[in-house]
């Protein structure tokens, strides 16, 4: 924890601050604007810190900005317009504070390789283009964004290894293009109003290990192909609506937990009437497209 200065970009005989670590320093108040005079700054860790208030648009000046977390503090407002122009920037977490608004769609333009988003109060569904961005990491868990999960997805399958969409009040049905999401080791898609069967195409995610669809409103079979995966660990889907499993989901060995589902002669189910329930109907998901800023639209 401390200040760290390194020679100059431009002058090696020239010490400047390149680093500031103040994380868990139990520092409140404002960040000053004059934070955005230190031009060569390459990291700015301030986590766990009481700090509140905007976040200054002068940060836009740190051009040289690698890393940026203010995790964990008590920031409020929209989305920090200034990190949109830090075009060195690779790793943001603004998770656990108070933001709120949209998160901007530039931010999947970005060349970021980590971002964490989630715990804020962020709302409007999920940019469309989020499939434009390279990031490895993207964590937007336990936001209000509301919305489907884009098609797009698919196109971070060269680059995305973990991606936590957990309790973000999302709705429609998974896209067939999660299976492109080949280098995904973890996926969370927990805790949301997620319908109508798991896609087939999910098979072909050959590097996942933690699948996580519990708590949501899937409907019929559990497809055999989630099972077939060759690095699958655990596979989470109770509390849904699924009537059935295919034949050789028994005898691979995954830990798994299938729980207050609708499927027969499996234990710890849900009742006959909410299994009746018209939360637990199945979906067509062929008749719906999925529009900009997170909407589902039917198509005609």
């Amino acid at each position: 924890m401390g200040v760290f200065c390194a020679p100059s970009p431009k002058n090696k005989k020239i010490r400047v601050v390149a680093g500031i670590d103040l994380n868990h320093a139990d520092i409140a108040g404002d960040l000053s604007t004059e934070l955005g005079l230190i031009t060569y700054l390459a990291l700015l860790h301030i986590n766990s810190n009481r700090f509140c208030g905007v976040v200054p648009s002068s940060f836009r000046k740190m051009k040289l900005l690698h890393e940026l977390d203010l995790s964990n503090n008590r920031f409020v407002g929209k989305f920090p317009k200034a990190v949109l122009s830090l075009p060195s920037l690779k790793y943001l977490n603004l998770c656990f504070n108070k933001f709120e608004g949209s998160v901007p769609s530039q931010l999947f333009e970005k060349p970021l390789d980590v971002i964490f988003l989630n715990d804020n109060r962020f709302r409007f569904g999920i940019p469309e283009n989020i499939g434009n961005s390279p990031v490895s990491v993207l964590v937007l868990a336990n936001n209000n964004l509301g919305g489907c999960i884009p098609g797009s997805i698919g196109k971070m399958g060269k680059t995305l290894n973990k991606i936590i969409l957990m309790n973000d009040n999302l709705t429609g049905c998974l896209p067939p293009q999660i299976g492109m999401l080949k280098k995904v080791t973890v996926f969370d898609g927990s805790f949301n109003h997620l319908q109508g069967a798991l896609p087939s195409s999910i098979g072909n995610m050959k590097s996942v290990e933690q699948l996580d669809i519990a708590h949501n409103s899937f409907t019929g079979v559990v497809p055999a192909s989630v099972y077939q995966l060759p690095t699958l660990q655990n596979f989470t889907y109770s509390f849904n609506y699924f009537t059935s499993e295919a034949p050789s989901c028994a005898a691979i060995e995954v830990v798994s937990n299938g729980t207050q589902n609708c499927i027969p002669d499996k234990m710890n189910q849900r009742s006959a009437k909410q299994c009746s329930s018209e939360v637990a109907r199945l979906v067509d998901c062929s008749k719906f497209k999925y529009g900009g800023n997170g909407r589902e639209m039917a198509l005609h």
